[in-house]
């Protein structure tokens, strides 16, 4: 759905309260900019300014909460039956009203809000005959309910509400403070206003509007900590028990690369594809992204930040929601806090909560920002402030069923390795990590989403909790399909550049990772290594050692080496530990051994590519081991092999691999 009105997204709510003037009274204002253009100026030879009505003592408070068809009193002496109270917009093209007096009293004036009037700004006259006087200038807010008292202590307050009426318990918190609202869908919070907004916890089979597809679940808070504001949240009920979320991880969008081509022709094309075919299929569609959309290292070198992000992601078809990553922050700022003020301005809240359906999904910012002199260090860490969050709104979770989703950038376990015996060998990566995984404890079904590795792998990390760490919707930084590069779009770890479709329905939940310009039924891929033989000759033949200053065998390690020994190297990208690899010769099974090894492709995609232009390879950008490929040796170098890989939902995929088969940028 979307709203009728044409506020932007990062502008749209502010508010402050005015008590004292014959009553009390509240505001929100919507701005349509962030900017509210100065009206043109009265004539005071022709609207009568001279106040030849001899009104006086008007006490006309700057902002308002209204609701409609509400009656409203003005202070002031003089007012007359028959006067006219005009409303004039401050922004060109908003409706003005002239509304007739209801009644006059020796002290005020009441009169009955038009229906026409929307929450802006307006400058507000009275006209009598032909003569008119100014009074002076409010902001009307027009919210659901604008008799909700104060409460002592209480700072924040409104209405949720569907249809009409209010919604009973439904969460609202400012990201410190989490409440409910009552039987009325009313909420107070005692908000100290520290994250400058507050958002609603969408109930699951409701929806918010939308800002082109950008959720609107918060409101901004614009007035000082003491001041009461009112924030109102309308929802629209839907039926999303049955839905799906593309899952987007590292879009690193900076203007280099031919990555904005790259992004708008490949993954938008692919995504929006998925989008419709799930729609298609009667699914609510979303989309849920995994930090570092943007790069913070080129908000200035090519001027491409976080407002830039905004204008590709509006190209999304589906709403939304945004995480937060380590290069979303700006550098220029050393403090955590206000490093992600940018974040906060463009984007929204850096943490947060929502329901689809039956689901419960939560956003975290795992990112403790401490740039040092241009480092742009930082430690991958929930902040005790946050984690406290965390835990009352996992609290308001009763039912330790639900399947709880949780979205954050960098893993909660560092890439797998294997030990000796070939068993997954797990590290921590963030720190504290004990106590968040403390804080999910009673609940039976958590999927924790990260990405920030730009390579795919999953961890069961017990019964009730598992970790997708999800591939790079930029693959290795848009290197690999540059313009007279590989061609092609790969990860560090050999997984294609993609994402991952999430499929909910009810309490179930499917996963499945989606190659960009592959069908989803693309799992794995498989290596004759008879015919993987990286030699700096055939691959970089243009690479000059003095002038890079490395060495090509740093790369391709023990590719560089022939091997004839008939072994097949097969990479399966989404691979957990409940999923089955098997491999047939001539109808006879051949032994597997799952191995920790980098993937041949991506060498000869990246490192390959930028020494063949005398350049070193980028350190945080070469290929990297991964625990998800597995080795079988054959007993020919030109039999066919029967590879079939099963996942956890028993889904088949399989290969017949022709041998021999070679291994070159475009390989399938």
């Amino acid at each position: 759905m979307k709203k009728t009105d044409t506020f932007t997204r990062r502008a749209f709510i502010g508010g402050t309260v005015v008590t004292g003037l014959g009553l009390t009274l509240n505001l929100i204002s919507c701005e349509k900019s962030t900017e509210t253009p100065e009206p043109p100026q009265p004539d005071p030879t022709t609207s009568g300014n001279e106040n030849t009505l001899n009104i006086t003592d008007v006490s006309l408070p700057s902002n308002i909460d209204v609701s409609k068809g509400m009656e409203l009193t003005i202070t002031g002496k003089g007012f007359a039956m028959g006067d006219q109270v005009i409303f004039d917009p401050l922004i060109a093209g908003y409706p003005r009203a002239a509304i007739d007096v209801s009644r006059v009293s020796a002290e005020s004036v009441v009169i009955v809000l038009a229906e026409q009037l929307v929450t802006s700004g307006y400058r507000v006259s009275v006209k009598r005959g032909s003569r008119t006087v100014t009074l002076g200038q409010t902001a009307l807010n027009f919210v659901f309910n604008a008799s909700i008292p104060d409460k002592d202590g209480m700072t924040i307050k409104g209405t949720v509400f569907a249809d009409g009426v209010g919604l009973a318990n439904v969460v609202v918190s400012d990201g410190f403070e989490v409440t409910a609202t009552d039987e009325n869908g009313i909420y107070y919070l005692p908000s100290a206003k520290k994250t400058k907004y507050v958002f609603v916890s969408i109930p699951g089979n409701y929806e918010v509007a939308t800002d082109i597809n950008a959720p609107l679940f918060f409101n901004r808070l614009r007035q000082p900590e003491e001041t009461v504001e009112t924030h109102d949240f309308e929802l629209t009920p839907v039926n999303n028990n049955k839905h799906v979320v593309m899952v987007l991880g590292d879009m690193h969008l900076a203007n280099r690369n031919n990555d904005i081509s790259q992004f708008q022709t490949g993954f938008l094309t692919d995504v929006n594809q998925s989008i419709q075919k799930y729609k298609n299929a009667g699914n609510k569609v979303y989309a849920l992204t995994l930090g570092d959309m943007s790069w913070d290292t080129y908000w200035l070198l090519t001027n491409y930040g976080l407002p830039d992000y905004l204008r590709e992601m509006n190209k999304i078809n589906a709403p939304v929601f945004n995480t937060m990553g380590n290069h979303d922050n700006n550098p220029s700022h050393t403090d955590d806090w206000i490093s992600e003020d940018k974040f906060r301005e463009v984007i929204g809240p850096t943490y947060y909560s929502f329901n689809i359906g039956k689901v419960h999904y939560i956003v975290l910012d795992n990112i403790e920002f401490k740039e040092n002199n241009g480092a742009r260090a930082y430690s991958p860490r929930i902040v005790s402030d946050q984690l406290e969050w965390l835990k009352k709104d996992l609290a308001t979770v009763t039912d330790k069923t639900t399947p709880i989703v949780i979205a954050m950038h960098v893993q909660l376990i560092s890439n797998l390795s294997l030990n000796g015996s070939g068993q997954e060998s797990r590290v921590f990566r963030l720190q504290e990590s004990q106590l968040f995984v403390n804080a999910l404890s009673g609940f039976t079904d958590v999927n924790i989403l990260s990405g920030h590795v730009h390579a795919n792998y999953n961890v069961r990390l017990s019964p009730s909790i598992m970790e997708h760490n999800t591939g790079a919707v930029c693959a290795t930084w848009w290197w690999t399909g540059r313009d007279g590069h590989a061609g092609n779009h790969i990860c560090k770890d050999g997984t294609p550049g993609g994402y991952a479709i999430w499929e909910m329905e009810d309490r179930q939940l499917k996963w499945t990772y989606k190659s960009i310009g592959y069908e989803e039924d693309y799992q794995f891929r498989a290596y004759d290594l008879n015919k993987v033989h990286l030699t700096e000759d055939k691959y970089v033949p243009l690479h000059n050692p003095s002038t890079t200053g490395v060495s090509w065998n740093t790369y391709a390690g023990e590719y560089v080496n022939l091997n004839q020994n008939n072994e097949i190297l097969i990479n399966v990208w989404n691979y957990d530990t409940d999923w089955t690899v098997e491999v047939t010769e001539n109808g006879v099974s051949l032994p597997i051994t799952r191995v920790h090894v980098t993937d041949p492709l991506h060498i000869i995609s990246y490192s390959a590519q930028r020494m063949n232009r005398n350049a070193a390879p980028t350190g945080a950008f070469v290929s990297i081991p991964t625990a998800h490929m597995f080795k079988v040796q054959a007993s020919s170098p030109t039999s066919t092999v029967e590879i079939k890989v099963t996942d956890c939902f028993g889904r088949i995929f399989q290969e017949s691999m022709v041998r021999p088969k070679e291994i070159h940028t475009q390989m399938k």
